[in-house]
């Protein structure tokens, strides 16, 4: 991990005294076209402590969305390691890893990834029914939260964006998760709306002391993150 990155996260009062919930250690993740090389994340190394917040930010095609996916189980790294409570999530067997991240991590998606064919109750009940207890009327419960009251029966394709991207909010926190990761959250919002979703993502990282990092090229979230991871090129550069 580089200096500036291990000052900038130890800067939060009571750092120190805490443990990491999730750590990256040199991830690098490499795709190759043909002959050649991309390095979407390269060597990069972080710590997420317990009810952080932290935003990273980079230009398009930085590596910030795969970074993500590394951190979450989402996709395997060609090289370095993911530690969640020390556990390391690429030394486990993939059904473990699932049912590891299923219960531990929410993710929200800029595309939502809802699936149409469900109600807005349903995509919610989902992740809680593959773990294996349906909790209907917590999800009912969390859509009430999201201010969604009257729209639980009615399926993506007749819901807004920011409506969208409050029920993907509710799913990803159905399983009550220790961090919650947002790939550009409000990247296909209008300002007003992407301004309600990142209220409601903080008031969520204070309450209930989830672990918060998004990916975003949002100002208003870079400026209200208790620290900025900047990425270029894969790389750490601030």
């Amino acid at each position: 991990m580089s200096k500036t990155l291990e000052a900038a996260v130890l800067e939060k009062e009571g750092s120190l005294r805490r443990e990491a919930v999730l750590k990256g250690f040199e991830l690098t993740k490499i795709y190759r076209k043909g002959a050649r090389e991309v390095r979407a994340v390269d060597g990069v190394g972080l710590r997420l402590f317990k009810g952080d917040f932290v935003a990273v930010v980079g230009p398009s095609g930085a590596g910030k969305s795969t970074l993500l996916h590394l951190l979450g189980g989402l996709d395997t790294p060609t090289a370095g390691r993911v530690e969640l409570d020390g556990r390391d999530l690429y030394g486990m067997r993939e059904a473990e890893r699932a049912r590891l991240r299923n219960s531990r991590i929410g993710f929200v998606f800029q595309f939502y990834h809802l699936l149409p064919e469900f109600t807005a109750l349903e995509n919610v009940i989902l992740p809680a029914l593959i773990k294996g207890d349906p909790q209907r009327e917590k999800a009912i419960g969390l859509l009430e939260l999201m201010g969604l009251r009257d729209r639980m029966g009615h399926r993506p394709q007749e819901l807004s964006g920011g409506e969208s991207q409050r029920v993907a909010i509710a799913r990803a926190l159905i399983n009550d998760p220790d961090i919650l990761l947002c790939d550009e959250p409000t990247g296909n919002l209008d300002s007003k709306t992407g301004e309600g979703l990142t209220a409601l993502l903080i008031d969520i990282n204070e309450r209930k002391k989830v672990s918060l990092m998004i990916a975003t090229h949002d100002e208003s979230i870079r400026e209200r993150a208790d620290s900025v991871i900047h990425i270029k090129d894969g790389k750490v550069i601030s």
